[in-house]
């Protein structure tokens, strides 16, 4: 009888793209891989630590997990296991905490569980080469997700993840050739770049090289149909890289770019390495070269000592740009970062309202720039369906599209024709 095991996984695409790595070997070397709450025997927490809050999640999907199976065995991993492993030993079932460097090893390591608890982690600091677990399916999903680098060298005010991730380390461009082509030929039709730091590519090898480079490699040297790049920082988006796009007829004219604040004095509390009036130009320059570009920013709202004036600098900054997406974050205090001990911390209720406010101005934007593509023809991977026949496929340009239709091709490129904007995104046709 195969042993049972299930992985939840809280926190980024690094660590989705690390879960399902470490699920696919589990499979390979005998297990069943089952859903979480099936009480499996066997129960991998791979843990998120960006903030307080996702400390206490991953806190309490080991207590789900032990309330669930009182017999479960729990191993915890991920960045909250990196910072803090003292703090998860001593959970009630919890059998071995393994650090982020430790996760390639995680199957020789499962093999020595012992009755006594134990911590395997690593000094982060000390870790050089980037190392990624080999992945060659995405269970579920219709794109696939490539891990370029790993780690970041920005130590940004409130962010812990340089000492849960480490420097900044990039594979190799032939390890991320080899693995776009195994993820094409098994039939992905997007490739979603993605790490910690992305921009960052390649500055740490020898020769050194860069995300464009990069980029041109694998539109060169793969069949890759459709090419996404994640999280780019805004002081590393070259005009050369914004050119590749422009031209690419593979990849998406789609930047997500961290802006965390619309106010010079935030940023400079944040400790960003830019201006607003730089990240305006950057901004600026990619609409000025692909104007019908989505461009998502990612922004911070309720960070310590930010007082209306500036909360009302960032609206109005954002307001003024050509933007078409935002993703909006309350602060939240992270034990350990030189932002959790700032004065003039902002209470929840305001940082809420701050962040309704955004929401609202982005659900605005969203809306104006999905009705640009009403009446056009656009190519949409199908990401699934319902049995009443209403499918949802994903743009080019990052918008969400839903069409009838009583064939699931899930993972497949669809060709639709939009008809009309609703609430929930677009709504088309397929074109036969």
């Amino acid at each position: 009888m195969k042993h049972r095991v299930s992985i939840a996984t809280l926190g980024c695409k690094t660590n989705q793209y690390e879960s399902a790595a470490i699920a696919e070997r589990l499979e390979t070397a005998g297990y069943e891989v089952v859903s979480f709450d099936e009480g499996a025997e066997l129960v991998i927490v791979n843990t998120c630590t960006v903030t307080a809050a996702t400390d206490s999640q991953s806190r309490n999907l080991i207590r789900r997990a032990r309330r669930l199976n009182p017999a479960a065995r729990v191993v915890v991993t991920g960045c909250y296991a990196q910072v803090a492993p003292q703090k998860l030993i001593n959970l009630p079932g919890v059998a071995l905490v393994i650090g982020n460097a430790e996760k390639k090893e995680f199957l020789e390591l499962l093999g020595d569980i012992a009755d006594t608890p134990r911590i395997k982690v690593g000094d982060m600091r000390e870790t050089r080469d980037a190392v990624a677990l080999p992945l060659s399916r995405f269970p579920d999903r219709s794109r696939a997700f490539v891990q370029i680098q790993n780690g970041c060298n920005a130590f940004c005010s409130y962010c812990i993840i340089p000492y849960a991730r480490g420097r900044s380390r990039s594979l190799s461009p032939a390890q991320v050739v080899s693995q776009v082509r195994e993820l094409v030929q098994a039939g992905y039709p997007e490739i979603v770049l993605t790490g910690i730091h992305i921009g960052g590519y390649g500055a740490d090898l020898t020769p050194a090289t860069s995300l464009q480079d990069l980029v041109v490699l694998l539109e060169e040297q793969t069949d890759v149909r459709r090419l996404r790049i994640g999280s780019v920082e805004p002081t590393e988006i070259t005009t050369t890289l914004v050119e590749r796009v422009a031209c690419s007829k593979v990849v998406c004219p789609h930047f997500h770019i961290p802006l965390q604040s619309g106010s010079d004095t935030v940023l400079d509390r944040m400790n960003r390495s830019y201006d607003t009036a730089f990240f305006r130009r950057v901004v600026e320059g990619i609409h000025h070269r692909i104007t019908s570009a989505a461009i998502g920013l990612d922004v911070i709202v309720g960070f310590p000592g930010e007082t209306e004036e500036e909360f009302e600098e960032t609206f109005r900054f954002i307001e003024e740009l050509p933007v078409t997406h935002l993703h909006v974050f309350p602060f939240s205090r992270r034990p350990g970062t030189p932002a959790a001990t700032y004065p003039d911390q902002v209470s929840g209720s305001v940082a809420k309202e701050r962040a309704a406010r955004l929401r609202a101005l982005g659900e605005r934007r969203t809306r104006a720039y999905s009705e640009q593509f009403i009446g056009r023809e656009v190519e949409v991977v199908e990401e699934g369906g319902q049995p009443s026949g209403w499918r949802k496929g994903l743009t080019r340009h990052y918008l969400p599209v839903f069409f009838r239709s009583p064939e699931e091709r899930t993972g497949h490129c669809v060709r639709v024709r939009v008809l009309r904007s609703s609430d929930r995104g677009l709504d088309g046709e397929v074109i036969e």
